[in-house]
């Protein structure tokens, strides 16, 4: 059992039997119950629940408040309850009768076989061979399997490993949404909301996301908990949102490991392009053979950072166990204590290439935790917590994630909020719990904003605050959790942020946009911004350039409501020029001044002043536009020679050269 999750929230609170005997067994109780209810109605005095050694109430203004405030308190935690028992039920399968399952018939079982061997290749652990997967599964949905029909459609959606085929697609799709497939529901909803080689129809996008989601379909309860969480297309709720988001999160967390899953890297072209990808956050292939170079030469830090590479995957390098085991072995030769730890780590999960071994992980654990290594003092706790290859003791696996914790390690933190929010070993302490959730989640654990969302959903040592848990007010002065939404933005369909990545560096642009779409339908900001930017620049051909700027204009805002600087800016731009929509500079001024204000965007102040400067919906106002110009110049020195610039301007043709001198020797 993994400590990971608050199971508290999941425990089932009926135990529901499905045998006959128990069936009549229940009825009878049921009867006995319903008697005794009668009698106590029939005989027993109506104020009976009173107590009646206290005075009766003669305020009856007092007591109608009263019981009106009991009332809503009772609702309150009913509705709350209600959160937990949906939790409860999402997770527990109620047991059925036995039923006959029809014998397959030969072509049924051939098209279940290529299937299988197809699912084989695309979740191996390391080599994933998509090309050989997706003739696999073509052949099993020309033998009509349902789920690789949902593969081939969309491969041939997005024109992965399969010819881009819209026309197919949809054919495979309306087959299968016909027949009450929840996926293929959601990416009938993606083509209707999208308009991409398609009739745009968002009320038809939104009664297919609905099916899907009812369906159980992750993707698309993500969508639609998007949508309530923003807006699009329906009223703002946060409790709907919430709902959705919190079924998607389970599902995410529930396929985490403690070690918090393999990182996608959120790219934004246009921050990507700016640093002329100085800042990006995939590896250059030269640095990563200059690594390989350095760690065939011995140099011990190179094998580490190799062996966490291939590890935990992340930065354009694939996961590779057979890879990471062999440096994390080079280095641990020269007694590197994190080599230890993650030995330890790799042998306590096992895999194809590592046999799961407790006593070789103990051993490994405890070579680093002697080294003061919180890696290993956290696998150590871990070990003890569970029982692992030594007594289960709670004290020594408090005792090992404290230390762990303190050295600011991540899994020592997730595990202490987990101890603590329990009762394991410590006095229950729900404050400590979020204490510790926190920290964990400011390392980016994915379980540690699954945990605090639980917390904050259900008011559970905290105020409970839905725009907390969902995240509905983004620009804020301080940043709030991510919790539900930022679960739900790390399942494994977050990959195909790397996809699309990888597709528009190679020049396949109209692919990447298609990808980048699907992925903003289901809320992710990044993926918006680099819609918007794609069909800002023009690269895309699937749209004429009216439509174009119209699209890129709709996803800017949608990126600007999720904090997005740059897009806020653009929002700016796009109605003071008139992109997409009509020139409008009061709106203008609105986009700038929320970016001004939320974001201190120098570039936005900037154009607050010359907008104040030329009375360009804003009141034309000489020192409100200087005062914006200096605030231009303080934040950002790329500010300060237009600022200079514009200040000439001023001083020549509005005589404040007084002020203008004054400016440039601060500067």
């Amino acid at each position: 059992m993994h400590y990971s999750k608050l199971e508290h929230f999941t425990q089932p609170v009926v135990l529901i039997r499905s045998n006959i005997g128990n069936k009549f067994a229940v009825m009878k109780w049921q009867i006995a119950l319903v008697v005794l209810v009668l009698l106590c109605h029939m005989y027993l005095p109506k104020a009976w629940a009173q107590d009646t050694s206290q005075p009766p109430q003669t305020d009856t203004t007092q007591e109608s408040s009263v019981n009106e405030a009991e009332e809503s308190k009772r609702k309150k935690t009913v509705e709350s309850q209600k959160e937990i028992e949906n939790d409860v039920s999402d997770r527990q399968t109620v047991p059925q009768e036995e039923s006959q399952i029809p014998e397959l018939t030969p072509e049924q079982k051939k098209a279940e076989e290529l299937f299988v061997q197809g699912e084989a290749l695309i979740n191996a652990t390391f080599v994933k061979k998509f090309d050989e997967a997706l003739l696999l599964f073509d052949q099993a949905a020309k033998l009509n399997h349902t789920k690789a029909k949902e593969y081939v459609a969309f491969a041939h959606l997005f024109g992965d490993h399969l010819p881009h085929n819209v026309s197919r697609a949809r054919e495979l799709l309306e087959e299968l949404a016909a027949i009450g497939s929840p996926r293929a529901q959601m990416g009938l909803a993606y083509m209707y909301s999208s308009g991409i080689h398609f009739n745009s129809s968002q009320a038809k996008a939104l009664v297919y996301l609905t099916f899907g989601a009812l369906g159980g379909d992750p993707l698309a309860q993500m969508a639609l908990g998007y949508r309530y969480y923003a807006g699009v297309g329906v009223e703002m709720k946060c409790e709907s949102a919430l709902t959705y988001y919190r079924k998607v999160s389970k599902t995410v967390a529930d396929g985490v490991s403690v070690s918090g899953g393999v990182a996608v890297q959120r790219i934004r072209l246009q921050d990507e392009a700016e640093s002329q990808g100085t800042n990006s956050p995939l590896l250059d292939e030269d640095l990563l053979q200059y690594y390989h170079f350095l760690a065939d030469k011995g140099d011990t830090q190179a094998q580490i950072v190799l062996g966490q590479l291939y590890y935990q995957g992340g930065r354009g390098v694939a996961v590779n166990h057979e890879q990471a085991l062999h440096y994390f072995m080079t280095a641990a030769e020269s007694g590197n204590p994190n080599a230890y730890a993650y030995l330890g780590k790799m042998y306590s999960e096992g895999s194809p290439h590592v046999p799961q071994n407790n006593m070789t992980a103990l051993q490994y654990f405890r070579k680093a935790a002697d080294k003061n290594n919180p890696i290993g003092q956290a696998g150590l706790g871990m070990m003890y917590l569970q029982g692992r290859g030594v007594d289960k003791d709670l004290t020594k696996a408090f005792r090992y994630f404290s230390l762990a914790a303190d050295q600011g390690w991540v899994e020592g933190q997730l595990q202490l909020g987990i101890m603590y929010f329990s009762g394991l070993g410590v006095r229950r302490d729900y404050k400590m719990a979020v204490k510790f959730f926190n920290l964990a989640s400011q390392g980016g654990h994915v379980l540690a904003y699954y945990n605090l969302a639980q917390m904050h959903a259900t008011g559970t040592g905290v105020l409970r605050s839905c725009n907390t848990a969902v995240e509905i007010e983004i620009v804020r002065d301080a940043i709030s959790l991510q919790l539900y939404k930022n679960v739900a933005e790390r399942g494994r369909w977050s990959e195909m942020i790397m996809d699309a990545h990888r597709l528009y560096k190679e020049g396949h642009v109209d692919a990447a946009l298609i990808k980048y779409t699907f992925l903003a339908d289901l809320g992710y900001e990044v993926a918006q911004s680099n819609v918007a930017y794609i069909l800002d620049r023009g690269e895309s051909n699937l749209f004429d350039r009216h439509e174009t700027l119209q699209r890129a204009l709709l996803m800017y805002g949608r990126a600007a409501s999720q904090g997005s600087t740059t897009a806020r800016l653009k929002m700016g731009d796009y109605h003071y020029y008139g992109y997409g929509t009509d020139v409008d500079y009061e709106t203008a001024a609105t986009h700038y001044r929320l970016a001004s204000e939320q974001q201190h965007n120098a570039q936005a102040m900037f154009n607050l002043g010359y907008m104040h400067e030329m009375g360009q919906g804003l009141k034309k106002d000489i020192h409100l536009a200087k005062r914006f110009y200096d605030m231009a110049a303080e934040t950002s020195m790329d500010a300060q020679i237009p600022v200079v610039l514009a200040l000439i301007k001023l001083a020549l043709f509005y005589g404040v050269a007084d002020v203008f001198n004054k400016e440039v020797n601060s500067i």
